[in-house]
């Protein structure tokens, strides 16, 4: 007799995740505790040894609740119940720009960054569903988010972490492997392994946005359009992310062949060339100008590349537009200029 439906769903999408890492290297499963987290831990202990990989176990501890050290500690005790060799916490502070949600996001991938590092992880696996790619889909379209954001999540992505000696940065490499199954799917998987997932108090705190989207905006739009649409959503996103990936693609071939060297820190792209792309790509195109003169990209938003796009289609001898970072984008001579006010 076979595993539960649901423990295999889980086993079967880290199998496929797997088969994409080295063999003999290590994979390190971030567990908050949590039923998605848990039944992805739960499966990495299990598929990583008969996939000649080694498994490991990280939760972090963002110290935002009281006892947050307690479970952090009942968390890597489960986690080395399961065999995940090593299990360890790593409690970080949280503070920042962007609101608590992104201080702890950023607080969060800066640990798991250090501790793949010292582990010398191939890859660190990460326990988001199809739910939480709905909910950042409807989060996105309320923000007047364009399609890179509309996309939701990637199944992959990598972050470069200083490695504190010669070697200068490593890269450490992301995988979602239960992107395509739903919430529902991965706490059957912890019943069925006899694991006792730990909801967070956070979770059901309407004070979040994403908690609002979850138990409000989703709910709703079930009842008023029927069953699916949080399927429909992830497919959604997925087709919407080899769109931007073909467009981004483009852009960056435009932005090879229209850059001009400029002397200091300024980044000039030639006008010539540039007003006869698609809109799509013209508009990536000066994004990725602003960023390389040091414009963030988190706060660098639609409304400014719209403003800087009216300098090259609508001009009317505006003299400059201003950019986060301190930046200012100006046409002059031919040429769009990115640089310091």
């Amino acid at each position: 007799m076979g595993p539960d439906p649901a423990v295999a769903a889980v086993r079967l999408a880290v199998r496929r995740a797997l088969a994409d890492v080295p063999q003999g290297t290590l994979v390190v499963a971030a567990c908050s505790g949590g039923a998605d987290s848990l039944a992805l831990a739960g499966a990495l202990a299990f598929e990583a040894p008969r996939a000649g990989r080694l498994a490991a176990g990280i939760t972090i501890d963002h110290g935002l609740q009281d006892g947050s050290a307690e479970r952090a500690d009942a968390v890597v005790r489960t986690m080395a119940g399961l065999g995940l060799d090593p299990s360890g916490s790593i409690a970080v502070t949280v503070d920042g720009p962007g609101g608590p949600e992104n201080a702890a996001r950023d607080a969060r991938y800066r640990a798991l960054d250090e501790a793949a590092d010292r582990f010398g992880a191939a890859a660190v696996l990460l326990g988001h569903t199809q739910d939480d790619q709905a909910e950042t889909v409807l989060l996105g379209l309320a923000r007047g988010s364009g399609a890179r954001s509309l996309s939701g999540m990637p199944t992959e992505f990598h972050h470069s972490v200083a490695t504190g000696n010669s070697e200068g940065e490593r890269s450490v490499r992301y995988l979602r492997p239960l992107l395509e199954l739903d919430r529902a799917t991965t706490r059957r998987a912890c019943e069925a392994m006899g694991l006792e997932p730990w909801d967070d108090p956070h979770n059901v705190d309407p004070a979040y946005a994403r908690v609002r989207v979850r138990h409000e905006a989703l709910p709703a739009l079930e009842k008023a359009l029927g069953p699916g649409v949080t399927e429909a959503l992830a497919r959604t996103a997925k087709m919407l992310r080899d769109d931007a990936d073909a467009l981004d693609e483009l852009a960056a071939h435009a932005y090879d062949d229209l850059e001009s060297p400029e002397d200091g820190s300024t980044v000039a792209l030639r006008l010539e060339g540039l007003e006869d792309l698609p809109r799509a790509v013209r508009t990536r195109v000066m994004r990725m100008a602003a960023v390389k003169a040091g414009s963030p990209p988190g706060t660098l938003a639609a409304v400014h590349v719209d403003a800087v796009d009216r300098l090259v289609t609508a001009w009317h001898g505006q003299r400059h537009v201003d950019l986060p970072g301190g930046l200012r984008a100006v046409r002059r001579y031919g040429k769009l200029l990115f640089g310091p006010v």
